[in-house]
């Protein structure tokens, strides 16, 4: 098959003929249709994250089964199917309570293995992990879910606890901001979108934000995102009810605590590369206002019904967040560049 391969951390990628995965007993090969490109992805190609080289990068996905595993009971070749970035093994304590998102043995393809930037991507444990595509969405929207729509859903509606008529601050407006944007304002919520970025706040109103705010042109204040979170509390009279760092920097951190009101709620998102530190979160703020601080990844595959039938029902879209769609030969160059000019919107590749 070809595939997207890159041998050392930072160097441009190359397009190449590997060898096909094959199925393991419980999983699947999954003929890929469509696959997102994700800040995650360049995480890796960056090398802030344990990954084998040379790899094949690539978690987002969509795409038709082609073969299946000796001891996969629920799918059959041809079945149209997308499925979590994090892939849980199905046996622990953690799946067993339903929460196969933080499965401690999960299997995430582009990272623990060769990803779907390729014609085929084996796929683990398939009677826990794949969702099947609703007739009607695109492969193209169906790929779109795996990582950052389904990831915004959670930490929106599960974690964040969203409720109609709060105030809602999304900071950093890229694919899984905007995700977050639309579903806070399908909830109800009004939504203060933040980055520094005209084009991606342009969008951000266009999905729903009652509020847009340019970070670049805020006064930075005392503190690392001080500026952010005192303009944010203007904007919604005292503070949001519910805050995501959508981006993951300790500028954005920051700065959507300290936007909070009182006994308000932050949700990281965004991935904070261990090799930049953790970041100074203002925890006597948290403790005098009686802030909760929480963290969301992904979404387990029995938790997709939900965010589906409001797909299904057009109260979200997820299709309008896809702004770019290019082919397996661009995709190098669309990761490489990803960390100095990613883009509005989600980009998304069609092998």
């Amino acid at each position: 098959m070809r595939a997207v391969v890159f041998e050392e951390f930072g160097q441009e990628p190359m397009v190449r003929e590997v060898p096909d995965p094959a199925p393991s007993a419980a999983g699947v090969v999954v003929r890929v249709r469509a696959t997102g490109l994700c800040r995650s992805d360049w995480h890796g190609w960056k090398g802030h994250d344990p990954i084998t080289l040379p790899h094949v990068p690539g978690h987002e996905l969509a795409g038709a089964i082609e073969a299946v595993g000796a001891d996969v009971v629920n799918w059959r070749p041809g079945d149209r199917v997308t499925v979590p970035f994090a892939c849980a093994c199905g046996r622990c304590d953690t799946c067993a309570a339903g929460q196969q998102q933080v499965c401690g043995e999960q299997a995430v393809p582009g990272f623990t293995h060769w990803g779907s930037f390729a014609e085929y991507v084996a796929l683990e444990q398939a009677d826990t992990n794949l969702v099947a595509i609703p007739e009607g969405l695109s492969y193209a929207t169906a790929a779109s879910l795996g990582c950052r729509f389904a990831t915004a859903f959670r930490a929106v509606v599960t974690q964040g606890r969203v409720a109609a008529g709060e105030w809602v601050a999304v900071h950093g407006c890229g694919g899984v901001g905007l995700s977050a944007v639309m579903i806070a304002a399908a909830c109800g919520a009004r939504v203060v979108a933040v980055d520094v970025s005209p084009q991606a706040l342009e969008l951000a109103r266009k999905f729903g934000a009652t509020q847009c705010l340019n970070a670049s042109e805020v006064a930075a204040g005392t503190s690392p995102g001080a500026g952010v979170g005192e303009a944010v509390r203007a904007l919604t009279a005292g503070g949001a009810h519910l805050s995501l760092d959508a981006l993951g920097s300790a500028t954005t951190c920051a700065a959507s605590v300290l936007g909070l009101r009182w006994q308000g709620r932050h949700v990281q998102v965004g991935l904070l590369p261990p090799a930049l530190g953790d970041p100074a979160v203002p925890m006597s703020r948290v403790i005098s206002q009686e802030l909760t601080i929480l963290g969301s990844h992904g979404m387990a595959a029995h938790a997709y019904p939900p965010m589906l039938e409001m797909v299904r029902a057009g109260a979200l879209r997820p299709d309008l967040l896809v702004t770019s769609i290019v082919s397996l030969d661009e995709a190098p160059a669309a990761l490489s560049t990803m960390g100095s000019a990613p883009g509005p919107g989600m980009t998304v590749i069609e092998p």
